[in-house]
């Protein structure tokens, strides 16, 4: 069947398109813009303001990343067409001056500018606006590559990356150490496999993961997730790599900690909580294993598949998840709970911290949850009265009780036990820890497992192609795990 071209005549004769694509938007729907948010980065040596476009469009759910002058280009390539265009674009602040209020208008400005073009099919149809929204690429995506450029067209793919060892293990996978071939920048990349997920019903749960990953960008106690792409069987999370161990690995060599280290990492964890809490995200599996130590020894937590989304600050939710350790009590009740099971998790983290083994551990299961349910907290007076109060009260065995069940993070603030802290200061990262973990470069395993070291790479995460035998199946798998694919502005090569 041949296309009929549809021209728009008060556009001026380039501004064309045809008829199958047009009539494509209409019969699905048109995309929508999900979420906008900016954020400042370093890209080669250079302060950026970088703009994350969250985009869905039927099933599909995505984001790109752009710089003001992207949206710049766009703009002046479609005044360009007709001169009845009528678009505005915020502009750039003067000298590079930009404040809270500034900030906020021209992300309205931005906002108002991307939803004129999304819902007008003149502009939707037009070839850049659909490459400046990866458009044709969610149409059609190949499920082993992703748009890793804003400007140019790059790819990213499992050969880009070199795997140098085994670092961790999942319920669906493992991670691994690993290099870019084109930067020699370290990541660690977590490797889940597509059918085991499926076969648990933990798609939801993985693409959860991946969301609040994407909101993680903005907050330093949060692991960044760098990209995401999958291939025929499988699904990569590029990571940061945290290469001072798991606080669990760092409390099993030392037993205790001191009250001073304890109150340190107790303040950044109730930082990167209160934030997940704001974002509308309960993290629900705070524990030591999940929190790991950088180079210069502040927290990163990571591994965010059990959180729950969008839950609203009166609303509860049901679902029974957790490490049997951190449980709280309501969830051995099988009670609706919400942002405060995370406040009672810190609780039991920082008591091992300061005791040793969680508040109410027990190798018997059923012993444990009873201890959890109806024993009272036994605390030692080797730490401070704040410190026994602080988890006295954040350890109350009712939701309602409980400190931070008011107005949440501002309730631990607040608390004595932190009336000391700079949280201007300690948010920015300029309090020294008061450990460093002892690390000789980027890819230093020291504070791995062996365990784990020992594994070697298995074939199928590094074999050069992954292609789909047939079709269908290709469509299917993206299916299941569309909008999954995550890029920066940048490309793998950094620019």
């Amino acid at each position: 069947m041949e296309e009929e071209k549809v021209e728009f005549g008060f556009l001026g004769p380039k501004f064309q398109t045809t008829y199958s694509m047009c009539a494509y938007f209409i019969s699905n729907g048109s995309p929508s813009l999900v979420e906008l948010t900016d954020r400042n980065v370093n890209m080669a040596g250079k302060r950026q303001t970088l703009f994350y476009i969250r985009l869905r469009w039927n099933d599909n759910e995505w984001i790109v990343a752009k710089q003001h002058g992207d949206f710049k280009r766009l703009h002046e390539h479609l005044k360009s067409l007709s001169p009845d265009y009528r678009l505005k674009l915020h502009g750039k602040g003067l000298f590079g001056v930009i404040d809270s209020s500034y900030s906020k208008s021209r992300l309205k400005g931005i906002s108002n500018f991307i939803i004129s073009l999304l819902e007008t099919p003149m502009y939707l149809n037009n070839t850049q606006v659909r490459q400046f929204f990866a458009l044709d690429s969610t149409i059609s995506s190949d499920g082993d590559t992703f748009d890793l450029g804003t400007t140019e067209d790059k790819r990213a793919k499992v050969q880009d990356f070199e795997f140098i060892k085994t670092i961790g293990k999942g319920n669906f996978g493992k991670v691994f150490l690993a290099r870019s071939r084109a930067t020699n920048q370290v990541f660690a990349i977590k490797v889940l496999d597509k059918e085991r997920i499926k076969l648990r019903k933990e798609v939801s749960h993985v693409m959860s993961e991946r969301n609040v990953l994407v909101k993680s960008l903005k907050h330093p106690f949060l692991c960044s997730l760098r990209f995401s792409f999958q291939t025929a069987n499988k699904l990569y999370f590029v990571l940061d790599y945290i290469n001072g161990g798991e606080l669990f690995y760092h409390i099993q060599h030392e037993r205790i900690f001191s009250e001073r280290r304890g109150h340190f990492y107790a303040a950044e964890i109730a930082c990167a909580l209160g934030y997940l809490h704001a974002q509308k995200i309960i993290y629900r599996d705070l524990k030591p294993e999940n929190i790991l130590l950088d180079n210069k020894g502040h927290v990163v937590l990571t591994d965010f598949g059990l959180c729950k989304e969008n839950l609203e600050d009166t609303s509860t939710t049901s679902t029974f998840c957790g490490t049997p350790e951190y449980l709280a009590p309501e969830l051995l009740r099988k009670e609706p709970y919400n942002y405060a099971v995370d406040w009672w998790c810190l609780g039991c983290v920082l008591y091992e911290m300061l005791y040793g083994l969680p508040p109410f551990y027990s190798q018997n299961l059923a012993e444990m949850y009873d201890a959890i349910l109806t024993k009272p907290l036994q605390l030692r007076d080797t730490i401070s009265p704040a410190a026994q109060d602080f988890l006295l009260r954040l350890l109350q065995k009712s939701k309602d009780e409980r400190l931070g069940s008011k107005n949440d993070f501002e309730d631990l603030r607040a608390h004595q036990f932190f009336c000391d802290v700079n949280w201007e200061l300690l948010l920015a990262r300029k309090i020294t820890a008061p450990f460093i973990p002892s690390v000789c470069s980027d890819t230093d395993t020291r504070h791995v497992d062996p365990e784990f070291i020992r594994q070697p790479v298995p074939r199928s995460v590094i074999s050069s192609v992954e292609h789909f035998e047939q079709k269908g199946n290709q469509m299917s798998s993206v299916g299941t795990f569309s909008g999954f694919s995550f890029a920066p502005s940048s490309g793998i090569d950094g620019h």
